[in-house]
């Protein structure tokens, strides 16, 4: 190889590098300037900034996700309860249903009904009594 004239900028002996910082300046020490090191350690930050980012995303789908699942389990309590509570009523319906009708018949034959003295508001216990299932 030639030896370069003494006025050629001794630069281009040196090896052309293959690396970059992302500001499109070569990484070896010859060329990178105090700059392009403040602007590696703005890299740097980001890059930390982006990681704790992340994890804190993380995070926040984790608990999004918990709180969707404790919602899922009190909607699951909360229709047990209601199908429960329907039973209940269809079950004192019925129970409604079948009193009214014991009521009825008992209207039928219960004496009190067909007293004068009905209207009376302090009950005497000798006609209760009368009028009570043996």
């Amino acid at each position: 190889m030639p030896r370069p004239h003494s006025n050629e900028p001794r630069l281009a002996l040196l090896p052309t590098p293959r690396r970059s910082c992302r500001f499109g300046k070569p990484m070896s020490h010859v060329f990178c300037s105090q700059d392009c090191a403040g602007n590696h350690e703005e890299d740097d930050k980001k890059v930390r900034r982006r990681e704790k980012n992340r994890v804190a995303a993380q995070r926040s789908r984790k608990k999004q996700t918990q709180k969707a699942d404790k919602l899922h389990e009190e909607y699951e309590s909360l229709e047990q309860e209601n199908t429960s509570l329907k039973k209940e009523i269809g079950k004192l319906t019925d129970e409604m249903k079948h009193l009214s009708e014991v009521l009825k018949d008992h209207e039928k034959i219960c004496p009190l009904l067909h007293c004068t003295m009905n209207f009376v508001t302090i009950p005497r216990p000798d006609a209760l009594s009368s009028c009570l299932p043996r």
